[in-house]
């Protein structure tokens, strides 16, 4: 939503200010200066990135144009999950979880939680590190250097899409110039037609540098700082359950360890202690 605001803004501004300023918006449309810049910047992409960058790139400017899927509620949900996964540690043993762990999309214990029930790559997870402690895994930093390893593989994923998009971004102006550089030669090609040919011959060429600098600075450069964005605040969600597991191998009560995950959280999507405590309260028991 905030991305569409965004480009309105950037279209407003530019197009309107030109407009009221007498420009005239007529010259602006070179639509074989757009097809060198924007197929060029596309052919480039598809150099420089892998497949499985590229097959996700599509899906990126979605997640860009909603921001985050993790909101306050989704966080609370996931507490909740924690704090009832280790309530069941704690009242009946580690070998509890295992039907869960095993068999997560029958399980009772994920199905209280929709959200997190629902979000596969999650369940996936939470499952692996769950099943992990079940087999008997103790020493916690072990424990903790695989889950930083897997987080940090997690964000070095997402970090390659952002940056695909950073780099077509820093690339555009340039081929703008490339474009402008293409029109010149066609008007010297001309250099003998009559004055007014020749001005729009070269304020042809001049759009070529106008659109590769705005495509750059105007969209691309910020889908992929919305998408660095976005990803750095969904990894939050890892980090939380990271942060909880650990809490939770170090002995502690359900009540500590869920606080433990809870302060892992970004201000701005972080229930208060007496949300979590009022949330966790409502939860069934397994």
């Amino acid at each position: 939503m905030f991305l569409i605001v965004g480009a309105l803004v950037v279209i407003i501004s530019i197009f309107g200010g030109y407009m009221a300023s007498e420009g005239h918006i007529a010259v602006l449309w070179q639509p074989f200066e757009a097809i060198m810049i924007v197929g060029s910047a596309i052919g480039a992409f598809i150099i420089a990135n892998p497949k499985a960058v590229l097959k996700k790139a599509g899906k990126a400017i979605g997640v860009a144009m909603k921001g985050s899927r993790y909101s306050k509620a989704s966080y609370l949900e996931l507490l909740s999950l924690l704090y009832t996964t280790f309530k069941l540690v704690k009242s009946k043993g580690m070998l509890a979880l295992e039907q869960h762990v095993e068999n997560p999309n029958e399980s009772t214990l994920f199905q209280q939680f929709p959200n997190v029930f629902k979000d596969h790559e999650i369940l996936v997870f939470l499952c692996d590190y769950l099943r992990l402690m079940t087999l008997g895994t103790e020493n916690a930093h072990e424990f903790e250097a695989l889950l930083d390893e897997e987080i940090e593989t997690h964000h070095k994923e997402h970090e390659m899409i952002a940056g695909a998009f950073q780099t077509t971004a820093d690339g555009l102006p340039a081929l703008g110039i490339v474009a402008a550089v293409l029109g010149v030669i066609k008007t010297m090609g001309a250099i003998s037609e009559p004055p007014e040919v020749l001005g729009h011959l070269i304020g042809g060429a001049l759009v070529g540098t106008f659109l590769g600098v705005f495509l750059a600075y105007g969209f691309v450069g910020p889908i992929a700082t919305s998408l660095k964005n976005t990803f750095e605040a969904e990894a939050k969600f890892l980090q939380c359950i990271k942060a909880g597991l650990l809490a939770h191998m170090q002995g502690y009560a359900p009540t500590v360890s869920v606080e433990f995950a809870r302060k892992a959280l970004l201000s701005d999507v972080r229930p208060t202690f007496y949300e979590v405590e009022e949330a966790t309260n409502s939860v069934q028991a397994v």
